[in-house]
C-alpha cells in the first residue's frame, strides 16, 4: 500500500479522508470531512471546501478552488485557477441587512463527472454538472450543464464539437472512420478551436478519433462512444 503524501505547509483538517498515493501539495488547503480518492493530486494553493468528495486518481491544479457542495468523480483534470462555485445568488447581507451565514442560502454544488477536463482559469456556475469526458476550454464561464463529450469554450461557455475520451477532437466521418488506425492529430485553427471539432454535428453523425481511431456517433444531442451504440 502506498501511504498519502501530505507537504509540510498544507493545511489539511483533521477528519479528511486522504486515499493510498494521493499527494497533496504546497500550502494547499483540505477542510472538514473532505474526501480524497486514491492516487490524487492536489496542486499548490489549491483549496478544497468541507464536505467535498474527490474519486480515484483526479488532479487539481495549483490554485483551484473547490467550494462546498462539490462532486469530482474519477479521473477528472482540474485546471489551474478554476473554480467550482456553489450559489446562485450570492449576497453578503440579508434583506434585514444583516450578515448572510451558513444556512442563509440555498448551496448548488457543482458536479464533474468521470474523465472531463475542466481549463486553467474556467468558472462552472452553481449546480452545473460537467459530462463524462466533456471538455471545458481554458477560460470558459459554464452557466449549464455540459452533455458528455461535448468540447464547450467562451462566456458564457457554448458547445463548439466533441472529444474523445481520449481527450482529442472527433472528426466527421461519414463513411465511418478511415483505414489504417489512429491519424495525425489536426491542428487548431485561427481562433484556438480543435481542428474538425464539429459546431452542431447533425443528427445521426458518424464521428472519430484520429488520435485512437475510436468511433462515436452523435444522435439526439448526445455523443457516444461507437460501442455504446452497438449494444
Amino acid at each position: 500500500m502506498v501511504p498519502p503524501v501530505v507537504h509540510p505547509s498544507a493545511d489539511v483538517a483533521p477528519d479528511v479522508r486522504v486515499g493510498r498515493g494521493t499527494q497533496v501539495w504546497h500550502r494547499a488547503q483540505v477542510r472538514e470531512g473532505a474526501v480524497l480518492g486514491d492516487e490524487c493530486i492536489v496542486g499548490r494553493d489549491a483549496y478544497i471546501d468541507a464536505g467535498v468528495r474527490v474519486g480515484d486518481r483526479v488532479k487539481i491544479q495549483n490554485g483551484a478552488l473547490l467550494y462546498a457542495g462539490t462532486v469530482v468523480e474519477s479521473g477528472v483534470f482540474i485546471g489551474p485557477g478554476a473554480i467550482l462555485t456553489n450559489d446562485r445568488f450570492p449576497r453578503a447581507i440579508m434583506l434585514d441587512g444583516a450578515l448572510a451565514r451558513s444556512g442563509d442560502w440555498a448551496l448548488e454544488g457543482v458536479r464533474l463527472n468521470h474523465g472531463c477536463s475542466v481549463g486553467a482559469g474556467a468558472v462552472i456556475v452553481a449546480g452545473a454538472q460537467i459530462g463524462r469526458f466533456a471538455t471545458v476550454g481554458a477560460g470558459a464561464v459554464v452557466t449549464h450543464s455540459v452533455p458528455d463529450h461535448a468540447l464547450v469554450v467562451g462566456n458564457p461557455a457554448r458547445s463548439i464539437g466533441w472529444v474523445c475520451a481520449c481527450g482529442g477532437p472527433l472528426v466527421d466521418a461519414p463513411n465511418g472512420a478511415p483505414e489504417g488506425g489512429p491519424q495525425r492529430v489536426p491542428e487548431g485553427d485561427a481562433d484556438g478551436a480543435p481542428g474538425g471539432a464539429l459546431e452542431g454535428a447533425g443528427d445521426g453523425s458518424l464521428m472519430w478519433c484520429p488520435r485512437d481511431g475510436s468511433r462515436y456517433e452523435v444522435r439526439d444531442g448526445r455523443c457516444r462512444a461507437w460501442a455504446e451504440v452497438s449494444r
